[in-house]
């Protein structure tokens, strides 16, 4: 028989603020975290952490971490005290932590002293900070789990393939616990210019905080952004023996690969993930109550979302964008968005999309504008999509 798989504790830091808590306020209040920043590029803003993960951990300990993972370890402790910090068999414990480009500025900033002050000023912990498997790694050494960790890299599909995953690990029975998510900080002068040149970015450079606007009409592309979203997975039965919290249930997950382009959206792939998600949930399209959206607003990529939400679940469901306001998080995206899910849930409100003055005509869906709507009956659905033709959605639900 499969075990149901609860939630029972969350952790983020994103550019809405340095814990759950605030950046749930934020999304509730409709704020914007994209700032502009000081590089000269075509593109000069990002959305950018409110609290510094270094001063949160310490000098000694985070001059050994690369950012990315230094925000996992702040997103890990939250998560891990929300749960209550559980008394589990370490070889039980697993983590699963997904990246897009794991320590990018590691390897960026060490090749620039490399180059600059030669070969002894390079960082010894240089190979560990760049490692993408570095944020699963170190929350494992943190945590004492000696189940497993993992490390998916899927782009901006990572850290909800990671919290799928820790779903399998769960119900093959291979760990009772599972800390899963991602992490990302990548944003650089040398990623920025990288996507601007593939036009992937918004260049409304003069209002950065209405620069991201998924589902608009006039949307120009998305906003790069850093941060982590964590969830604690538990058996639902080991869960309950302990007497534990329990936030939500995570009810099913659907991976699909696009196998077309590169980068380019797949109405196809998108629209099956949903439907294994659905089906490993064991509800209907008309279960479903509330759709977070990938929505990271580029021109092509909202409009096949859109398509594959209708052609899998219908339009009867609110949809919101939390993009809007938090910016992309690449590889972390779907680990800050199923934290949010989960907030819904428990606190029976979607909040609304930002910056969406007039829907696109090609966008048949009630996406959420204005400010929060109560959350209708139902479980809650979470999209993330990658480059690369990575598709994940996950089903939540009470």
């Amino acid at each position: 028989m499969r075990s149901d798989v609860v939630i029972t504790g969350l952790g983020a830091t994103t550019p809405l603020g340095g814990d759950v808590a605030r950046t749930w306020e934020g999304l509730l209040a409709g704020r914007s975290g994209v700032r502009t920043t000081e590089w000269d590029l075509p593109v000069r803003m990002a959305a950018l952490l409110t609290d510094d993960p270094a001063e949160i951990l310490g000098r000694p300990l985070a001059r050994r971490l690369d950012r990315c993972e230094q925000v996992a370890l702040v997103a890990a402790r939250e998560a891990w005290a929300d749960a209550g910090a559980p008394e589990v068999d370490p070889v039980r414990l697993a983590v699963v932590i997904g990246t897009g480009t794991g320590g990018a500025l590691s390897m960026l900033g060490q090749d620039d002293i490399l180059e600059r002050d030669g070969v002894r000023r390079v960082s010894p912990h240089t190979v560990p900070m760049l490692m993408a498997n570095g944020p699963a790694a170190w929350v494992s050494i943190e945590l004492g789990a000696e189940g497993s960790a993992h490390a998916p890299v899927s782009a901006c599909a990572s850290g909800s393939e990671a919290i799928a995953l820790g779903l399998d690990l769960i119900r093959l029975g291979r760990a009772d616990v599972v800390v899963a998510g991602g992490a990302e900080a990548c944003v650089h002068p040398l990623t920025l210019a990288g996507f601007s040149q593939a036009r992937a970015l918004s260049r409304r450079n003069d209002e950065p905080e209405r620069a991201s606007r998924p589902f608009d009409v006039a949307r120009d592309g998305f906003v790069m952004a850093e941060g982590a979203g964590l969830v604690v997975l538990e058996r639902a039965e080991f869960a309950a023996a302990r007497g534990a919290r329990v936030l939500a249930r995570l009810a099913g997950a659907g991976i699909t690969s696009n196998a077309v382009h590169i980068t380019a959206s797949g109405l196809d792939g998108q629209s099956r993930a949903v439907a294994i998600a659905l089906r490993e949930a064991d509800i209907s399209p008309e279960d479903v109550g509330h759709v977070s959206a990938h929505a990271t607003s580029t021109p092509e990529g909202d409009v096949v979302e859109a398509q594959a939400i209708v052609k899998s679940i219908g339009a009867h469901p609110p949809v919101t964008a939390i993009k809007s306001m938090l910016g992309h998080l690449c590889g972390a995206a779907g680990g800050v968005a199923a934290v949010a899910a989960v907030r819904s849930l428990m606190d029976g409100r979607i909040p609304a999309t930002l910056n969406l003055d007039s829907q696109d005509p090609a966008i048949e869906l009630d996406v959420v504008t204005g400010s929060p709507r109560p959350l209708p009956e139902g479980a809650v659905i979470v999209n993330a999509f990658g480059f690369g033709g990575h598709n994940v959605t996950l089903v939540l639900s009470h």
